[in-house]
């Protein structure tokens, strides 16, 4: 083997170890991404939204009752309107509810109600869907569970003065990200074609991806008063 054969093989070889470097540089720094994508971001998620959680209550607590149904002090702040409870999803499931679904709400840890295309309805109106999101994959993935849920399951939303407990009677898999109509205030993809009181709880799906979305719905069964102890509805005991 010649000087020149010796030295090429050695220029394909160190090319070959610096391509190998960089290969391996990439993968640890995707690594690292996936970290911060899939667990950081809850890390943090889940901070904020205790403390919003913590101040919500507070305020609850100085506060007198609003009596009725009545919308809770604070509804259009950033402070939340109450929390939502999903048994299905993990038995000690609670997420504070707040006005509106951008990234930066739901980047918040919390579940958002929609104000747009169709404003949601809240749960103390007299008719309507009370519509949320929240993420399924970081940044809390408050919505990660929605696949356990399962028909005749109930749903809790908790305001400062009554508990709104719904019972699950459809569920769609999958349809367009695009598809507004399941969020419409009669969800006529439900199999509902008169005013009501009804729930929606939207997020994506297949887990990991942001390609189609996954859909809950629900229909007020009762309300209960709060009581000075916050005693739950038997749903959550």
């Amino acid at each position: 083997m010649t000087s020149d054969q010796r030295g090429g093989r050695g220029r394909v070889a160190a090319t070959i170890s610096v391509i190998g470097e960089i290969l391996i540089t990439l993968g640890l720094l995707l690594a690292l991404f996936v970290v911060y994508s899939l667990w950081w971001t809850n890390v943090i998620a889940d901070r904020h939204e205790k403390a919003e959680a913590k101040k919500v209550r507070q305020q609850w607590a100085q506060s007198g009752p609003t009596g009725g149904n009545a919308a809770p002090k604070g509804l259009d702040t950033g402070d939340g309107i109450g929390f939502l409870h999903v048994p299905a999803m993990g038995k000690h499931y609670e997420v504070l509810v707040k006005k509106g679904t951008s990234t930066k709400v739901l980047n918040e840890g919390v579940a958002g109600y929609y104000t747009k295309p169709t404003p949601s309805a809240l749960p103390w109106d007299p008719t309507g869907n009370f519509t949320l999101a929240a993420h399924r994959d970081g940044h809390g993935a408050k919505f990660h569970n929605i696949d356990k849920i399962k028909d005749g399951d109930p749903i809790v939303f908790e305001s400062k003065d009554t508990w709104y407990v719904y019972k699950v009677y459809k569920i769609l898999d999958q349809t367009s990200k695009y598809n507004v109509a399941v969020t419409a205030q009669v969800p006529k993809e439900s199999g509902k074609t008169k005013p009501g009181r009804y729930i929606t709880l939207t997020t994506c799906t297949p887990v990991y991806t942001s390609r189609y979305r996954y859909i809950v719905w629900g229909q007020l069964v009762r309300t209960q008063k709060v009581d000075p102890q916050r005693t739950p509805p038997a749903e959550l005991r």
